[in-house]
């Protein structure tokens, strides 16, 4: 399954026809709680949903990457979405509560302790981050019923959970 490279916020990313500039373009957020706070993704980059699943840690492996887990005969490299954004990873029990596998071809998918609602906002209720040439883990923030929700960029999380990590080699 190959991914379209990320483009911005608009309708080309969601991969539906382009509407006129003056109408809204709306866009569905699936969301999950994790440490305190709400994260999201946008919708179509959610696979499934898996509950109570055991995740197999992975030795010296970055703060963000939990272990791996096996959710519908597929395994998948789970991540830890409060670890992407401040670098310390919570401490999860070795049985998640809940677990959002993603679509791509990186296999990944994201530890949360509750699953939220899937809300529709307007993308221009999506504060996009300042400085979008750095790859980074969060595409935007938006606000929805009094909270601030920390969209995360699909596209960018491998390079996000990853990018940490020294990697020595060894030299003969």
């Amino acid at each position: 399954m190959q991914q379209a490279p990320r483009k911005s916020m608009d309708s080309s990313y969601a991969g539906t026809k382009a509407k006129p500039k003056d109408e809204p373009q709306l866009r569905d957020l699936f969301s999950f709680h994790a440490g305190g706070r709400t994260f999201a993704v946008f919708a179509e980059e959610v696979e499934g949903t898996a509950d109570s699943k055991y995740v197999a840690p992975l030795p010296h492996a970055p703060a963000a990457v939990l272990g791996v887990l096996c959710v519908r005969g597929r395994m998948l490299t789970t991540l830890d979405p409060v670890a992407l954004l401040t670098g310390k990873r919570l401490i999860w029990p070795s049985t998640l509560p809940c677990v959002v596998a993603l679509r791509g071809d990186e296999q990944l998918a994201l530890a949360a302790e509750s699953f939220g609602n899937t809300i529709t906002v307007s993308d221009s209720d999506i504060e996009i981050r300042a400085d979008s040439s750095r790859r980074d883990a969060v595409a935007g923030i938006s606000r929805h019923g009094g909270e601030e929700i920390r969209i995360l960029s699909v596209p960018d999380l491998f390079f996000a959970a990853f990018q940490r990590q020294e990697r020595r080699r060894r030299r003969f």
